[in-house]
Parts: structure tokens; sequence; C-alpha cells
């Protein structure tokens, strides 16, 4: 009978801790989607700008066939903890989403039009997360760094909804911190074309979204 009640307040004290932990985090990210976001200054006439839209591999590949757009680095966004790592954020437990930084052209590129390309290469009804990728790392998220930018994003996202009759499931975040990736992350689409999750998940996304906007892509060579 005295094991049977020790496991019961090991087991009412570990539920305990968890729900104090999930009730901190919680309270974390309420914080951070209401802080003051911070604006990136252009660096020799390149703005950057940050999006979360499921397995950052596919949401690279979509921006770089983008014109205007010079790069796009994989990493993470959004959450509570200091220098995430691709396995601690698979735990859902830092609060970050797996992300991209563009580095654009705003010359020839704007801003609303990356937020259109966001939304046109993606499901916007998938809540955390896109295809086959779930969980709340997988989450749609994005990120502004003014007022401008994030009236612009709550004007698409609006006009989305109505369109569809339906909630648009990606957030809206102040943009506060981007972690660059793991190496082995970045240009993952184009350097590894015959890996299973790219020749199944990745690249048909990839087309999809070419197919919708052709006339923001870059020309081929």
């Amino acid at each position: 009978m005295r094991k049977i009640v020790l496991l019961l307040m090991v087991g009412l004290l570990f539920n305990c801790k968890n729900s104090a932990q999930n009730a901190e985090q919680k309270n974390t990210q309420e914080k951070i989607k209401t802080a003051k976001p911070i604006e990136v200054p252009l660096e020799n006439g390149l703005a950057k700008a940050y999006f979360a839209s499921g397995c950052f591999w596919c949401v690279e590949a979509v921006y770089e066939s983008v014109k205007g757009v010079k790069e796009s680095i994989s990493g993470y966004a959004g959450g509570h903890t200091k220098n995430p790592t691709y396995a601690a954020s698979n735990t859902g437990r830092t609060g970050h989403a797996e992300a991209v930084e563009i580095i654009y052209d705003p010359e020839i590129v704007s801003f609303e039009t990356l937020v259109d390309v966001y939304f046109a290469s993606q499901n916007p009804l998938q809540v955390n997360g896109q295809g086959p990728d779930r969980g709340s790392q997988y989450r749609s998220i994005l990120f502004y760094q003014n007022d401008a930018q994030k009236k612009i994003i709550e004007s698409k996202k609006a006009l989305l909804a109505k369109k569809l009759n339906a909630t648009i499931a990606a957030e809206v975040y102040p943009f506060q911190k981007f972690w660059i990736g793991e190496d082995y992350h970045q240009d993952y689409e184009k350097l590894h074309p015959n890996n299973g999750y790219i020749r199944n998940v990745s690249i048909p996304r990839l087309r999809r979204f070419q197919a919708k906007m052709p006339q923001v892509l870059k020309e081929k060579h």
C-alpha cells in the first residue's frame, strides 16, 4: 500500500512540475508575441525577411527560386530558448519553429511579394505543420520588423481567410532573433536531390508553388 501511495505522490509531483513548466513556456511565448519588433537594417542595399512554414529545406528552396532573392538560410525563430539546435527544436519544448532568413533586393522584389510567395507555397489551413511534417516546430509564422510589414501581413492573411472562408493557421510574430541552423541543413534540397524526402515532398511542393506564381521566378539558364 505504501508503495502505491508513494508512486501516486511521485506521479502527482511530476505532473505538477510539467504543468508549471508548460504554463511558464506558454507565458513566455505570449510575451514574445507582444514584444517590440526588432528591425534588421539594410546591408549593401539588401534587406532580410523571416518566415516559418514547415520544413525549412522546402521553404529555403521556394524562396531561392524567386527573382530578387539573393540567399535563403535555414534556421530557427519564434522560441524562448537560446542557441536552439535541430534536436532540441524537434522536441517542441524550445518554442522555436524551423524558419528561413531571406536576403533580398527590395529594388527587385518587395516584402509584399515575399508574403504572397509565403501563402502560395503552403497549405494555409494546416495547423502545426505542413504536409507530413507535424508538430509546433513546423508551425507557420510570419515575422514582421515594423508596423508597415505587420499591416501587409495582416491584410493579406485577412483577404485569404475571406477568400477561403476559413481560419488561416499562420501566426504573426514580431521579429526578435534568428538562429542559423546547422551547416548540413543549408542548401539541402540543392545538395541532396535524390533524397527520398526531397523527391517526394520538397520538390513537389516547390513545383506547386512555381505553377502558381511563374511571374516571380528567376530565369533559367
